[in-house]
């Protein structure tokens, strides 16, 4: 197996971090590439800002791949840019790749909404709700470009919440997948089985890293959503979604497994490869559960709190945009009654030194004791 640590240690752009990520981070990097000349403007959002996308390679197995069609979904985009960087560098598997496959990268769909730091486009249209009645120019832009390449694959590129865990287990959804279903009955195709057999050459490395933390996206059907509508077209398409790691809420880490999951998603495609990994394994990755609250804190009726009556209280942080930064204000979702729920940190007030971690993290006493 190939050292994908190594791999990205070597191919990460450092200077493109943490949750806010704009088409001020992305198009520096795309304009100092080796591939700069391949870069196209597709088209402009609803305010007029740029929608870039690059081409790399010359192959005949064609790949499209988007990224922050939610604007507050920067994962991916970062785990592209490294992609792209790992292409630029001479090796074995970067020559094949660009030997055998031509890559299409939209690195920001929704530019809007990256700058907002919001899912919705400047419109309030979640632009994944828009693919029959393309209302919306962002929405056009990916349909031409479709249209145009005739991809043989779609990478629909995504983060998720961090409420998501794996099965009924305490582990964290870290990456979930899913092979769009293309009709209600969540049939069974050509193009589908090429999505579930590159999941699972993709999970098949991330066990590596996160055993138990890959999860299986809910696979309802709806016409409206890009990779369902691409599936219906006969394109296997697969999307990605970028989950929480342990304390890693600039989802750092989360970046690398994308990374691996890119690479070796294009590498068991270069290498015709599919035919390894079965149909059915997909079915053995857990459905992802909604058990995870970012925050317990117990025996909250010791002090004087904003909830008096609850013994214990259950945070999740949400996230806003505040000069410039992402920043992740608690919200307390559910009181007392918690046994059901896992929790990303726990803290028990009884604890002299939880205590004190409340009353110093500025937001969190706020929320809790109302100061």
């Amino acid at each position: 197996m190939m050292n994908f640590e190594k791999i990205f240690k070597e191919s990460k752009v450092k200077n493109v971090t943490g949750r806010y990520v704009t088409n001020e981070d992305v198009f520096p990097f795309l304009e100092q590439t080796v591939f700069k000349d391949e870069i196209k403007e597709i088209g402009k959002s609803v305010l007029n800002a740029s929608i870039k996308m690059i081409t790399i390679g010359h192959g005949k197995t064609k790949i499209l791949m988007w990224s922050q069609m939610h604007g507050n979904e920067s994962t991916t985009t970062k785990a592209v840019l490294d992609l792209i960087h790992f292409l630029e560098k001479s090796s074995d598997l970067s020559l094949s790749i660009l030997k055998n496959c031509t890559l299409r990268i939209i690195p920001i769909l929704n530019p809007d909404g990256a700058a907002a730091y919001t899912r919705i486009n400047a419109n309030k249209i979640d632009l994944n709700r828009d693919a029959q009645d393309r209302s919306q120019p962002e929405s056009k832009i990916l349909r031409a470009v479709y249209l145009d390449f005739k991809p043989d694959f779609c990478f629909n590129l995504h983060d998720q919440r961090t409420i998501f865990n794996v099965g009924k287990t305490n582990k964290p959804a870290t990456v979930s997948f899913l092979a769009p279903a293309f009709n209600k009955e969540r049939g069974m195709s050509a193009s589908r089985d090429k999505s579930m057999q590159l999941i699972v050459a993709m999970n098949s490395v991330l066990q590596n890293y996160i055993p138990g933390q890959v999860g299986r996206y809910d696979d309802g059907f709806n016409s409206n959503c890009v990779g369902d509508a691409f599936q219906m077209l006969n394109t296997p398409t697969i999307l990605f979604e970028s989950g929480h790691y342990p304390e890693d809420y600039d989802r750092e880490k989360t970046r690398e497994f994308i990374f691996y999951s890119l690479l070796k998603g294009v590498e068991t495609i270069v290498n015709n490869e599919l035919d390894l990994y079965k149909v059915d394994s997909y079915f053995d990755i857990p459905e992802n559960g909604k058990q995870f609250l970012d925050l317990i804190i117990y025996n909250t009726k010791s002090i004087a709190t904003t909830h008096p009556e609850a013994d214990s209280l259950g945070v999740l942080y949400k996230e806003v945009l505040k000069n410039g930064k992402v920043v992740f204000e608690p919200t307390i979702v559910d009181e007392n009654n918690l046994d059901l729920f896992f929790a990303h940190k726990k803290l028990n007030l009884l604890i002299n030194s939880d205590l004190e971690y409340v009353k110093s993290n500025m937001l969190l006493s706020d929320c809790l004791l109302g100061n």
